[in-house]
């Protein structure tokens, strides 16, 4: 698991330094502590170690077209020869790549018996060797999680790619006569023209969403590389295409799931999540497992415990507050399977990363659970190199409880418009309810509010943090206009028109696995994990699992609104008698509480700060009237308040200083 980033030019002008591309690696060190290397055209050798200034002294920008590569790395594989950047026999072929290709031994037989010759035993060198037999359709026959860039020296060409479901992440920023790319933001604001300008339409995304979603970028003329996409920069023109669709789509045509019975689904999920499990214990480096006390983690611990000689040492953590803490049932589940496992308390001392979740997540990111998460990967790191989740269960198989209202509402669709009126009526709105966010009462007013408006919008209103009017309210004037008429739905609009014709509560699957769940649970944990330099493996994420649930007919996956119902069957040996009848907890942080004890000081420091008032994006009433609200115990608004304080700590972070540090600051809120 690595850091990468680079530059391919086409005017002499755009040429950068290799001390830029020093530091443009060196920041992304925590993402790989174990090496360093870089790669530039114009450098006589052209790789060459960073810590060997003397290697890199003979530069000469003689050409007006050519590339720099900069690598740090995680060891995993091949610890002792998997040096990067490599490339392949003669050298005109480089690549840096982060990532790791589950069924590189496989490819690896089939590229020898074609003639090619390994110098390493790395995954990344099969890349290098099957783009030469395939190239840019490489990316098909990958099984695994990346992102990579390829340079073609003959053809001058840049070639980009991440996988599937969004595990890898990608961020590039495309100029005349230039495109530069990083696994993180913060890397390509160490080159001297980087701009900071902030793109107000991503603010409005970041609010509606709690991320900034793809393909969009906090800062205005930076980009992510959507899942599933390739890019390929060639004479000055970039062209980015999807290569993989989750096969939602007229699943029936498709000759690999063909099964007539629940039996036959449920043989095929065990032997296909099993091999997935299977494939990625391959490793050079003590393996473990996260281990939440749900349905998913359970899984995946129980498999792995199966096919291990010794105890797999399994990590949870938990809060003081009873529900917010999930440690009983992670231990019910660890004595069932044999684990050795490890569990931790979050005191809201913790808290103290706020300014490291600032620095890491590189954009404004407002699901509170990056600090379990970042956690949660510390305490594991200090046992493991790498561990195994169960990411990915919920949006395959239907285990949210939002997708039950997605199933009531199709019910409310058919009724008589006089009977839809009624309960869309706004007296609903005014009689009380708890202030507790997600108390019975108060879901039932959200979830009649949601029904007033179209199915897929009103999706996004049972989700979003922010709603459209919300927002609005808050935004200052001077920042409503710079938003025009920019529709943030539209985001989740396009995932839901990628899968037509299924039932609706299928779409909505699908539609998560397209957008919530490469912009929050994938960017959330590989940012939490790479920050303390620990790889996470998620064999639900597997392609053939992805492909097998997309498939799957809806009633196996959910029944008389209970989710997730054919992986409880299916691996109910694995699984306590308590979780599979539990309700789902979430991996959630008492927010709520803190805001009113512990962090109540910091939203007046922060929010209210002078600072804050000038950026002119907010009413600073209503962002006061916010705080009193939740406060006064009128309303539970931590989330809304998170995000607010989330952004203005990144805006101190990114924005304000002078210059971007190429390491953390030790001090960002002042």
């Amino acid at each position: 698991m690595c850091g990468i980033t680079g530059t391919a030019w086409t005017t002499r002008e755009k040429n950068i330094l290799p001390d830029v591309l020093k530091r443009m690696t060196n920041v992304l060190e925590h993402r790989g502590p174990d090496d360093a290397g870089g790669y530039h055209s114009n450098v006589s050798g052209k790789s060459f170690l960073f810590s060997d200034e003397s290697a890199y002294v003979d530069f000469n920008p003689a050409s007006d077209v050519g590339a720099a590569l900069g690598h740090r790395r995680l060891s995993i594989i091949d610890l002792g020869t998997g040096h990067q950047p490599l490339s392949n026999e003669d050298g005109s072929v480089w690549i840096v790549f982060n990532g790791e290709i589950y069924n590189y031994v496989e490819l690896r037989k089939e590229l020898v018996q074609q003639g090619h010759q390994f110098q390493t035993e790395t995954d990344t060198e099969v890349i290098v060797h099957l783009y030469e037999e395939q190239g840019t359709a490489c990316v098909e026959r990958l099984r695994g999680m990346f992102a990579f860039a390829i340079w073609e020296e003959r053809r001058e060409r840049l070639f980009l790619a991440r996988d599937r479901i969004g595990q890898k992440p990608l961020f590039y920023r495309e100029q005349a006569g230039s495109l530069s790319f990083a696994s993180e933001l913060k890397s390509l604001l160490q080159m001297p023209d980087a701009s900071r300008a902030v793109d107000a339409n991503a603010i409005d995304l970041y609010l509606a969403y709690q991320y900034v979603p793809h393909p969009w970028s906090i800062l205005k003329g930076y980009q992510k590389l959507p899942p599933a996409h390739c890019a390929v920069y060639e004479q000055g023109k970039l062209t980015v295409e999807r290569y993989w669709t989750p096969p939602y789509q007229n699943p029936g045509s498709n000759p690999n799931f063909q099964f007539r019975t629940s039996h036959q689904w449920s043989k095929a999920l065990r032997d296909t999540l099993t091999e997935s499990v299977k494939i990625r214990m391959r490793s050079d480096v003590p393996l473990g497992a996260f281990l939440s006390g749900g349905i998913d983690s359970t899984i995946i611990a129980g498999l792995m415990q199966k096919m291990s000689d010794r105890p797999v040492h399994t990590f949870s953590i938990g809060f003081p507050v009873k529900q917010f803490d999930e440690r009983h049932y992670a231990r019910k589940a660890a004595e069932l399977l044999g684990t050795e496992h490890h569990e931790y308390i979050v005191e809201p001392e913790a808290l103290e990363m706020l300014p490291q979740l600032a620095w890491h997540y590189d954009e404004p990111f407002a699901d509170s659970s990056a600090i379990p998460t970042m956690y949660l990967s510390k305490v594991t790191r200090q046992e493991v190199t790498v561990a195994l989740s169960g990411d990915g269960g919920d949006e395959l198989f239907a285990g949210y409880d939002r997708y039950r209202a997605v199933a009531l509402s199709q019910w409310f669709d058919c009724l008589p418009t006089m009977i839809k009126k009624m309960m869309t009526a706004s007296l609903w709105q005014r009689l009380p309810a708890s202030v507790e966010q997600k108390s019975f009462r108060r879901r039932v007013k959200r979830f009649l509010a949601g029904l007033a408006v179209p199915p897929e919008r009103r999706y996004l209103k049972w989700v979003g943090i922010f709603d459209t009017e919300r927002r609005f309210e808050m935004y200052s004037p001077a920042f409503r206009a710079q938003l025009g008429t920019f529709d943030t739905d539209q985001f989740l609009l396009k995932a839901y028109q990628l899968c037509c014709d299924r039932d609706f509560v299928t779409r909505t699957t699908a539609t998560d696995v397209l957008s919530y769940l490469p912009c929050d649970i994938l960017t959330k944990v590989d940012i939490a994990s790479m920050a303390h330099s620990l790889e996470c493996r998620s064999p639900f994420l597997d392609h053939h699992v992805a492909e097998l649930a997309a498939a799957m007919p809806l009633e196996l996956k959910m029944e008389k609104g209970r989710g997730k119902k054919i992986l409880t069957d299916t691996f109910s040996d694995l699984l306590p008698e308590s979780i599979q009848t539990r309700k789902k907890m979430g991996f959630g942080v008492p927010l709520n509480e803190w805001f009113r004890n512990e962090l109540k000081p910091l939203l007046f420091d922060v929010l209210l700060d002078q600072r804050a008032k000038d950026r002119q994006i907010f009413n600073p009433l209503k962002v006061e009237q916010l705080i009193n609200e939740h406060l006064t115990l009128q309303w539970d608004h931590s989330a809304r308040l998170w995000s607010l304080l989330v952004l203005e700590m990144w805006f101190q972070t990114f924005i304000d200083p002078v210059s971007i540090p190429d390491h953390f600051p030790e001090t960002v809120l002042t």
